[in-house]
């Protein structure tokens, strides 16, 4: 199988991944925090090794905190219910939000009554217009600014630290879904202005499924959403208010958390980088020689990662997807991705989404190839 599917979650893993998580199923799978024997301490040991290495790769220091929780979804559920919104409040998203960002706010906004705006856009290059955005901003100030670092529909890598700093100046709340970057695109805490950022274990980091997190970078405070026990003053009906305690209700995912921590001591983020740049570029070239091909790409090409995006003309996208599965042994990824506002922009409802290709540190050019020579034969 050539497996182009790797915006969804990367797969293979590095092989320290699996044997990390081997050893932990067999040696220590126990409830980290919850006992003092000697297997207890060891498994906490690890868990706090993992925080440590994902500070070391944001550049975080002692005022940045690391939440480990078991999804992306459910970390950006935590941040955003843990914030004191009342009606009004305008909150303003980009148009390449998950669901995990759109659906969250979407309830609260049923609940609570905050306006959602979204970031303008220049609908010709599909950039976000940062002149429009400041206009945006000064006639309507923003409560709270959420947004994506690249998309998962088109790869496009958004210009997170001049939005992030504009928001900023209006003391804004700034959130950052870094779930399609971190591990594969410079993160650095002192230099973007995000006070959370929410990253994913299983998709740029190349760890396994089940474990997740956010990064605190401010002094912004979450009111609790998931509570429960916590291993620690359990005769206490409050949850406890150290962090990170106060967001990690419920047993650690131990064996995860070990195969992150093998992915995190594994990862070299230029490498990474380098590599999957020039994947994406030899792939978009090579599709631009796909007869009646529609790409969907931002203009600038600097601003594209390992996510390419397409229909052709004559097949619905679910349709190619399962060609391609059922007869080239190419597994990629058809529909509208959870990203609800950007169709709209790419116009593809006809074709119900497009196809997506998403390129991970162990494609080849070779599978490339493969693919373009595929798409040929249609």
């Amino acid at each position: 199988m050539i497996y182009l599917d790797n915006a969804a979650t990367t797969f293979p893993k590095p092989e320290e991944v699996y044997l990390a998580m081997d050893e932990a199923n067999r040696t220590y799978a126990v409830n980290a925090g919850r006992g003092s024997y000697r297997v207890a301490q060891y498994a906490s040991k690890v868990i706090d090794d993992t925080r440590n290495e994902i500070l070391k790769l944001v550049h975080g220091d002692k005022g940045t905190s690391v939440v480990l929780v078991p999804s992306v979804t459910i970390a950006l559920n935590q941040i955003l219910h843990g914030l004191s919104f009342v009606a009004g409040d305008i909150v303003y998203v980009s148009p390449y939000e998950h669901n995990a960002v759109a659906r969250t706010l979407n309830l609260i906004s049923k609940r609570k009554g905050i306006v959602i705006r979204e970031l303008p856009i220049n609908e010709e290059t599909l950039e976000i217009d940062l002149d429009r955005v400041r206009y945006q901003f000064s006639r309507e100030q923003p409560k709270c600014v959420c947004v994506t670092h690249v998309s998962n529909v088109t790869g496009y890598i958004l210009p997170i630290v001049d939005l992030l700093n504009e928001a900023k100046k209006y003391d804004a709340i700034t959130i950052l879904d870094a779930s399609q970057s971190l591990g594969l695109l410079e993160v650095n805490v002192k230099k973007i202005k995000a006070d959370f950022i929410a990253f994913a274990g299983h998709k740029t980091l190349y760890g396994p499924l089940g474990v997740a997190g956010f990064i605190i970078n401010s002094g912004v405070v979450l009111d609790e959403f998931i509570v429960g026990g916590t291993g620690s003053d359990s005769l206490n009906l409050n949850m406890p208010q150290s962090i990170p305690n106060k967001y990690e209700a419920a047993s650690s995912n131990i064996v995860a958390i070990a195969g992150l921590y093998a992915a995190l001591k594994w990862l070299n983020v230029a490498e990474i980088y380098e590599h999957e740049k020039k994947l994406t570029d030899y792939l978009v070239k090579k599709l631009t020689n796909i007869p009646n091909i529609k790409l969907y790409l931002p203009n600038n090409q600097e601003s594209h990662i390992s996510i390419v995006s397409f229909n052709i003309n004559g097949y619905k996208a679910e349709d190619l997807g399962m060609i391609l599965d059922e007869d080239f042994d190419i597994a990629v990824r058809t529909g509208f991705h959870c990203a609800p506002f950007i169709h709209k922009y790419l116009k593809n409802e006809e074709c119900r989404g497009t196809i997506r290709l998403g390129l991970g540190f162990f494609n080849t050019i070779s599978e490339v190839d493969i693919l373009e020579n595929a798409l040929s034969d249609l």
